[in-house]
């Protein structure tokens, strides 16, 4: 049985994405098949086609790492859900199309009350701030936690989250229309990047103490100017460099503010650490169902009209996140 997909079958730009059919796939005995109703746009996805990802799938593939849906077919080891349950789950590539393989230890129910958008929206994104806030971060309440892209999916997930976990929150963003949005979605005080000094604005808003936890999806040029505006013992996330570049920063600044410099990468504390990543899904379900916690759209597209999600993603259009339905 054949169903469609939005097939990479050269690594390259978004243009090389092409709707065809391929085989429908049949899950192992840890997997389960399940029927695609929404999948979430990552900036992975765009790295993944053109070949830049440190995972690296056998062509021709569809991107898609991030997806709700039915279960249709369970393994014969999968003992969590069952068929017929929704379900969201994180799965590298293979969402956009009309069924996707899952593995058990990716895939988690959520009740039907939640919509099947928030279901493959939030989660990614939040899984990684989380993480990040919580294990890394250690964020504690009443500390101030400076938010680089805030208005992308990890920003924004992580500006709900350090409200949730009781954080003065600053969104730092490139446009004031994206900042409008961060304080649309909680942020306390907002800082325009391209027009203003990061590490001035930082102290004045701190009364000169400085910022306590920096999360950072962006790097290149902010990174340098973000540790300086660090507080005594605070601690800089390192989650990603969307800004197209590793940041560059001087040593003498983490000695000098007896600051942490910590690496955030969530899908190998995932793997290596699975009792305590499915205590943090937990937690992030129990906010998403009681509607505490959701990702902000800023589009929606067709299966056909995938390739420019991804594309518009690329291009810093969107404000929140991206995402494909597929029915």
């Amino acid at each position: 049985m054949f169903m469609k997909a939005l097939l990479c079958h050269e690594f390259g730009s978004t243009q090389n994405l092409l709707i065809g059919e391929i085989e429908k796939p049949l899950p192992k005995p840890n997997q389960m098949l399940i029927k695609v109703k929404a999948c979430g746009i990552n900036f992975p996805d765009a790295l993944i086609i053109q070949n830049k990802y440190q995972f690296k799938p056998e062509l021709p593939f569809a991107p898609g790492g991030e997806i709700s849906g039915t279960v249709e077919v369970v393994g014969s080891e999968v003992t969590h859900v069952k068929v017929g349950d929704q379900v969201f789950a994180q799965i590298g590539w293979g969402g956009l199309a009309e069924y996707a393989l899952a593995d058990s230890h990716k895939c988690y129910r959520i009740s039907k009350s939640v919509d099947p958008v928030t279901a493959a929206t939030t989660m990614y994104t939040s899984a990684t701030a989380y993480y990040a806030l919580n294990q890394r971060g250690q964020l504690k309440p009443g500390e101030t936690l400076l938010v680089l892209g805030a208005a992308g999916g990890i920003g924004s997930a992580a500006i709900q989250l350090g409200k949730l976990m009781g954080a003065n929150v600053i969104a730092a963003a490139s446009t004031d229309e994206k900042l409008a949005q961060s304080k649309a979605n909680g942020a306390d005080e907002t800082i325009n990047y391209t027009t203003e000094d990061l590490k001035e604005r930082c102290k004045a808003l701190t009364n000169g103490k400085g910022v306590d936890v920096i999360l950072d999806p962006v790097g290149d040029k902010y990174a340098e100017p973000s540790v300086r505006a660090l507080a005594w013992g605070g601690r800089y996330l390192v989650v990603g460099f969307t800004g197209g570049a590793p940041s560059k920063i001087p040593m003498n600044l983490p000695l000098l503010k007896g600051a942490s410099i910590v690496g955030v990468f969530w899908s190998a504390f995932a793997q290596k650490q699975p009792t305590e990543n499915a205590q943090n899904f937990a937690q992030l379900i129990k906010w998403v169902e009681n509607g505490q916690l959701k990702q902000p759209i800023h589009k929606s597209y067709t299966l056909a009209q995938g390739k420019q999600a991804i594309q518009d993603l690329v291009e810093r259009k969107v404000i929140g996140k991206n995402v494909v339905l597929i029915d």
